[in-house]
């Protein structure tokens, strides 16, 4: 079923920010005509974060670009969808049944989808964005990003993954996943498919012109072990 008829109504973004992350930006991504953003239903204690989610979402409008999210009108969440929508554009929302009052249901998208779990949520987001930016945001942020980009490591989609590291917010995930790659337990190149800027235009830019790597099952099976242990993801 097409999911339109589903509706229910750096390095490290240091200095002045610039793009880590994205192996070979030698052609650009064909077709992004809508991008996923995760984002939390709170605002944050820095009014630095909601400044950042305002200008993505007017970039993303002014770009004819659509913006897929959440669905709620509350926290940053809302306030990316309200500036998309400010200068008129697309704005979908994908809203769990269950979280249907607790985010509060933004009453004024483009498209509003009422679905029945968080993994549909999360399928349908995958579905309808041609790639995925995380900002600022809690638990089900980084939830929701990390399977996104996971997905991406295993072939799943060949979408970009962007993080928006507004005031630093993501310098201590940022050390993790390094941390991960020196103990062996995610490539390098598969780290680098994370794109990291501080400016949100900087990152829409880099989203653009990003080329996917091989990713984890490409290529001759026997060279996925090295010494007996896996050195894909897990």
């Amino acid at each position: 079923m097409d999911p339109e008829d589903n509706e229910a109504a750096l390095p490290r973004g240091t200095g002045a920010g610039s793009v880590r992350g994205g192996v070979s930006h030698s052609a650009r991504q064909p077709g992004i005509r809508r991008i996923g953003v995760f984002c939390g239903s709170a605002e944050g204690n820095d009014p630095a974060f909601a400044a950042a989610a305002a200008v993505l979402g007017r970039l993303l409008a002014e770009t004819r670009i659509g913006l897929v999210y959440g669905g709620a009108r509350v926290g940053i969440m809302g306030i990316v969808a309200d500036a998309a929508m400010s200068v008129g554009g697309e704005v979908i929302g994908v809203l769990p049944r269950g979280l249907e009052k607790r985010e509060i249901a933004h009453g004024g998208l483009t498209r509003l989808h009422i679905v029945d779990s968080m993994h549909e949520r999360k399928a349908l987001m995958s579905e309808l964005s041609d790639a995925f930016v995380a900002l600022p945001g809690g638990v089900g942020t980084l939830e929701e990003f990390f399977e996104a980009w996971t997905w991406g490591l295993l072939g799943i989609h060949k979408k970009p993954c962007g993080l928006l590291n507004t005031q630093g917010f993501y310098e201590p995930l940022l050390d993790l996943m390094d941390h991960i790659v020196g103990h062996g337990f995610l490539r390098a190149q598969h780290r680098e498919i994370v794109l990291v800027d501080n400016d949100p235009g900087r990152l829409l830019d880099a989203l653009q012109t990003y080329f996917p790597p091989q990713h984890k099952w490409d290529g001759d099976p026997a060279r996925e072990l090295q010494g007996g242990q896996e050195t894909g993801i897990e």
